[in-house]
């Protein structure tokens, strides 16, 4: 049977202000419901069988939303939720989900004002650990100023799949300042790529660079020495596409951004190892085999 081709990071939404705040000045692009009817077009014409839905707000409701999206809509593989991982009743709360489509978990950690101290917490260490041993993978996001801050963290909890989204955010705006920038991300993630239960979304990438004053040709080169130091870094077992729509839309449409990847993948990759990529490894992280 032929894999799955699967994007494996994009988020769904109903617009509220309240309840999307990140949404500032400058990305009125996404300040209007993203739903699965205007997702599953752009899927088709990329060749892409389904997606995985990740959480863009905390709270429960987020998590019951994209259950219910998934549940009802075979080309939604799955949900990277929200739960308060913390909390003495994340057993009985993540029982309340049900295991159909509900494949890990997913924290803002970017947003945290001290990374260290939020990830150091006893009941948040011992929630993640209880995650694990119920086979729910848990996505890492932080910027890359942050990745020393999740190290530890990373090493700590190896007994199921962690899963690095968007490269660790490298702050591409400040490639073209000489190679300080570069190097300090590489060094970092490749820290988090020696450690084997660390798989790594080529995701994001786009917005990370200046998408206000528009992508330019330099923008698309620190892209693919990205994408090239995360293969040499991880290898191609454990990379695995991701559009990051909507988000993505403030700097690249849709097929821009599967484009890229596809590009530098077919210069770079073998067919099988290709396969892994746009869905094999999605298919193995997060037990979509088994759903």
């Amino acid at each position: 049977m032929k894999p799955q081709r699967i994007d494996a990071h994009q988020h769904f939404w109903r617009y509220r202000p309240e309840d999307y705040p990140w949404i500032g000045r400058g990305m009125e692009l996404l300040a209007q419901d993203r739903m699965p009817c205007e997702l599953h077009p752009m899927l088709s014409a990329q060749g892409l069988d389904a997606s995985i839905a990740v959480q863009a707000r905390a709270g429960r409701e987020e998590t019951g939303f994209l259950l219910e999206l998934a549940r009802n809509d075979a080309r939604i593989a799955g949900v990277v939720g929200w739960e308060d991982i913390a909390s003495p009743q994340l057993a009985e709360h993540v029982g309340e989900w049900g295991r159909d489509k509900l494949l890990g978990f997913r924290h803002q950690v970017q947003d945290e004002h001290d990374v260290t101290v939020f990830m150091e917490q006893p009941a948040f260490n011992d929630g993640v650990a209880w995650l694990q041993d119920q086979r729910y993978v848990y996505d890492v996001l932080v910027y890359e100023r942050q990745l020393p801050e999740v190290q530890a963290f990373c090493v700590r909890h190896d007994r199921h799949w962690l899963v690095l989204d968007h490269l660790g955010k490298p702050a591409l705006t400040e490639f073209g300042r000489g190679e300080v920038a570069y190097a300090r991300w590489k060094r970092e993630l490749e820290a988090l790529a020696a450690l084997p239960h660390v798989a790594c979304k080529l995701s994001g990438l786009v917005t990370e660079a200046d998408w206000m004053r528009g992508l330019r040709q330099k923008d698309y080169e620190n892209i693919a020495l990205c994408l090239d130091t995360a293969l040499d870094a991880f290898g191609p077992q454990r990379l695995m596409f991701g559009s990051d729509w909507p988000v993505c839309l403030l700097a690249a449409s849709y097929a821009k951004v599967a484009a890229v990847v596809r590009d530098w993948a077919a210069t770079r990759l073998s067919a099988a190892e290709q396969e892994q990529l746009w869905g094999g490894t999605a298919t193995r992280c997060y037990g979509l085999d088994a759903q």
